[in-house]
């Protein structure tokens, strides 16, 4: 899709924002209805860093201009530590209860997803930021930064919706969880 209209951005940002936050917290009480400490904090921080702030910074950046890069820049990572705090939730809830790690498809995407988000962020703000970027007018680190953080977020779109597929089987809870992100998608990934 092509640079958004200022009211579809706003849109965007607002649904993003709502859904995070709201289909975060919906998804942080699964399955029984109630926050579960620490366990909890993982889908929910999940959610907001790696579908909201991104998301965000994704639809941010095809507004285009050096503001709305630098934005984008600072959207991006602080869903990257976001991610960071929900990876450190699972993994300290784990051993609270002496589980293993990453056993399931889910903690293995989860942890690939999460290394191979740093890249992109690093290559953005050493490469291709706007006021020290050493290769910003490169168009083909431009181009693979932007093919490649789009991979990473539909990948961990679908991560995220088989870990709640983990946590419920009811098809109302797993459409609503992934419906949006449906309907996002075109706006964000393409």
């Amino acid at each position: 899709m092509s640079k958004p209209s200022s009211s579809t951005y706003r849109i965007l940002v607002l649904a993003f924002l709502v859904y995070s936050l709201g289909v975060g917290y919906f998804a942080a009480t699964r399955p029984k209805g109630s926050w579960r400490s620490p366990f909890s904090w993982h889908p929910f921080l999940m959610t907001v860093g790696m579908i909201g702030c991104m998301g965000i910074a994704a639809v941010t950046k095809k507004l285009g201009g050096y503001l709305n890069t630098k934005l984008h820049g600072i959207l991006a990572s602080t869903g990257f530590m976001l991610s960071l705090g929900g990876f450190y939730a699972i993994y300290h809830n784990k051993n609270l209860y002496e589980r293993p790690h990453f056993t399931t498809l889910h903690g293995k995407a989860g942890l690939a997803l999460l290394v191979m988000t740093a890249p992109p962020m690093l290559v953005g703000g050493i490469f291709l930021h706007p006021d020290w970027g050493m290769d910003k007018t490169n168009q083909q680190y431009r181009k693979l930064h932007k093919l490649f953080s789009r991979i990473i977020m539909a990948s961990a779109w679908g991560t995220a919706m088989y870990g709640m597929y983990s946590m419920t089987k009811d098809p109302v809870e797993l459409f609503l969880f992934g419906a949006p992100l449906l309907i996002l998608a075109p706006f964000t990934l393409v």
